[in-house]
């Protein structure tokens, strides 16, 4: 498996209708935040490694209703906190 977030900007007043769509709809879907600035939502997918991206994104993100525009990154290492040595 391997993650990608989908920055997703709504149409006006649109937000929190595509978020509702997203967790109802897409099982890869981990994770989505509202944000503020140029995107309303932050969506963290994970995909299997050699599920196409771009298809993805245009077939599944892209078609929800009231979803204008998306930005794509695609994540190479994940790393948390933990203990730290002296």
């Amino acid at each position: 498996m391997r993650a990608i977030f989908v920055q997703i900007k709504c149409e006006m007043g649109q937000a929190y209708r595509v978020a509702r769509e997203a967790a109802d709809t897409i099982p890869e879907m981990s994770e989505l935040f509202s944000t503020s600035g140029q995107y309303d939502l932050l969506g963290k997918f994970y995909l299997e490694a050699d599920q196409d991206i771009g298809l993805f994104v245009t077939e599944r993100v892209q078609t929800l209703p009231g979803v204008k525009d998306t930005y794509t990154l695609i994540a190479f290492n994940a790393f948390s906190g933990g203990e730290r040595g002296a």
